[in-house]
């Protein structure tokens, strides 16, 4: 019964508290969920499945001076031009603070910079596909730095 200050009384919420308690047991062992803490679940038994179809870019960097080319790939989602950046900007780190001699590092280091233009190839779905686009473009055309 509510009292005159419209709170449940002591009686009712135990009964409601139990309830809730009772209510609480059973969906957790129904749903096989396991308590963390007071207020997380562990939903490792329900994770999403992941996308498979993930889209994918083809790009190639060229060197301006000599000519030589590099053809990768990179996930690039909807932001294309910034997925983009990212990657090459990971390039050109890795071949000025590494000591990698790779054919492409090696030419970055050699000629700067400035001397590398990169461009689209082409869009790919998938990861498996695009690995199997970059393998074929780089068989076909075998550019001077894809080399490790």
């Amino acid at each position: 019964m509510l009292q005159k200050n419209n709170t449940a009384s002591p009686e009712i919420s135990g009964l409601f508290c139990d309830f809730l308690l009772q209510f609480y047991y059973s969906f957790i062992t129904t749903n096989h969920l396991t308590k963390i803490g007071v207020f997380g679940y562990n939903t490792n038994m329900m994770k999403r499945k992941r996308r498979q179809d993930t889209r994918h870019v083809v790009y190639c960097i060229t060197n301006s001076v000599t000519g030589d080319q590099y053809i990768g790939i990179t996930v690039c989602g909807q932001q294309v031009q910034r997925a983009l950046k990212i990657r090459i900007q990971k390039h050109v780190r890795r071949a000025l603070t590494e000591n990698k001699v790779w054919a492409l590092c090696n030419s970055i280091r050699e000629h700067g910079v400035e001397s590398h233009t990169y461009g689209v190839l082409e869009f790919v779905r998938g990861r498996k596909p695009a690995h199997a686009r970059e393998r074929e473009l780089i068989r076909t055309y075998s550019p001077a730095l894809n080399s490790h």
